[in-house]
């Protein structure tokens, strides 16, 4: 993916407020670690039964970790230790007033500190020397600092910069970044190198073994099929440790679509489901990898304004959010999200006039038995798509398609003008946690 824009959020390739966590999350809490001033300390080292070990500190340290920069409080509530961030500008984002790396610390979070790299679909030239000089420098500038931080794990050099369509064969980009990564080491000594590819591909894994030995870590931002990715490249050569960058529900590339083309979003709980059964099937290949970081720890635009976040724009969880507290911690937060067993109307995946009505049912429950809130709207299909998670504008809500509803029932009207849209809903429980769901159909004259 590439950098979502909002630092990232990126791909595959993916910001809200805080809610009530005190009340919402009051279980899954973990330690938060000591506040020290000395800067951290970071080893890559194989470990009595043959797997690669992360050493923060001296102690072994493994990766529970999440993409973006919001909800940090939540995020060390539910067993989450360390963040990953895409470019250089979000370590300056204040966070409950302080920097980035300050609150990170003060809660026990690590970084995996990401700098941008440039693309040469976003006009980025590996042969001009003007443009690598400048680059370089601000990576060198960057290193030092912030290399004495100390919630500081890894430095994240670059992010999908082959292009997230690519064959990877482009040696001139894993040249440049053996070049910067021996720019990190001469700067820094104590933290090591990750680069992150978009998927396994082969030939990806070999461009860099041949042209970027400097590498410490190799990332990878994998969907569909992210569970698979450690057999993947050590099938390709691949012998130092990985790390799972971007995961989470199947990308809209690798789902089915409707008859006219658009991708059909997976439900909440297949998404929460396929959260919890990647980092699960992890655990399999402690060879090399050291953890994962789930996509995306925050909201955003990207198809839909629901398919790669983990909270809603409004702050409320979504049930991801619960499988990954359970994943990191074995055990399910105090308050869970409600869970919607069925969603379904007449419009779904259909061709339907303008004008006419349809009823919509669900049935939705919450394990607490708070009451539920019920949120039914229609929207465009989105125009703006664009490729890598760059960013997208929220396509516009249509008014007066709602014409009645109550709790698991509404009736719709569909729009006038011809086009594709989504019936989408949203199920709160009023304590921060929700569910969000969506149906395609199309108007057509």
């Amino acid at each position: 993916m590439t950098k979502k824009q909002q630092d990232h959020p990126g791909c595959h390739l993916r910001a809200a407020v805080c809610y009530g966590w005190l009340t919402v999350l009051s279980v899954c809490v973990v330690p938060w670690a000591k506040a020290t001033a000395e800067p951290s300390n970071v080893r890559l080292t194989i470990g009595s039964e043959g797997n690669s070990l992360l050493l923060f500190n001296g102690k072994p340290y493994h990766i529970k970790g999440v993409g973006g920069t919001d909800h940090l409080t939540e995020l060390a509530a539910n067993g989450g230790n360390s963040i990953r961030t895409w470019g250089l500008e979000s370590l300056e984002k204040k966070i409950d007033g302080v920097p980035l790396l300050d609150r990170c610390q003060q809660l026990g979070i690590t970084v995996a500190a990401g700098i941008w790299i440039g693309h040469k679909r976003h006009g980025f030239n590996y042969s001009d020397n003007a443009q690598l000089e400048n680059q370089r420098g601000q990576v060198r500038d960057a290193v030092r600092k912030y290399k004495d931080h100390p919630a500081l794990l890894l430095w994240g050099l670059g992010n999908e910069m082959e292009g997230p369509t690519s064959d990877g064969r482009d040696a001139d980009i894993w040249k440049e970044l053996n070049v910067l990564a021996a720019i990190i080491k001469e700067e820094d000594q104590n933290h090591p190198v990750m680069t992150v590819i978009a998927g396994s591909a082969e030939s990806k894994v070999k461009g860099i073994l041949e042209h970027y030995p400097n590498i410490d870590i190799l990332g990878v931002n994998a969907y569909a099929g992210a569970s698979g990715a450690p057999k993947a490249v050590k099938q390709a050569g691949w012998k130092k440790p990985l790390v799972l960058t971007e995961f989470g529900s199947p990308g809209h590339w690798e789902v089915p679509k409707t008859p006219w083309g658009v991708p059909i979003e997976p439900t909440s709980r297949e998404k929460a489901a396929n959260y919890y059964s990647t980092v699960s099937l992890l655990e399999e290949s402690k060879d090399i990898s050291l953890g994962s970081y789930a996509f995306l720890w925050g909201q955003k635009q990207e198809v839909t304004s629901t398919w790669y976040g983990m909270f809603l724009k409004t702050g409320e969880k979504l049930p991801s959010v619960d499988a990954m507290c359970y994943a990191w911690t074995g055990k399910w937060p105090a308050n869970r999200t409600p869970r919607v067993e069925s969603f379904k109307s007449p419009l779904d995946k259909a061709k339907v006039p303008p004008g006419e009505t349809y009823t919509a049912t669900a049935v939705a429950k919450d394990r607490e038995g708070d009451p539920l809130k019920w949120e039914w709207y229609v929207a465009e299909e989105s125009r703006d798509l664009k490729v890598g998670g760059d960013s997208e504008s929220e396509p516009p809500h249509v008014e007066g398609c709602i014409v009645n509803e109550k709790e698991g029932t509404a009736t719709i009207k569909t729009p006038s003008k011809p086009g594709a849209y989504r019936l989408y809903l949203i199920v709160r429980d009023g304590r921060g946690g929700a569910s969000a769901e969506n149906i395609p159909f199309q108007v057509a004259d």
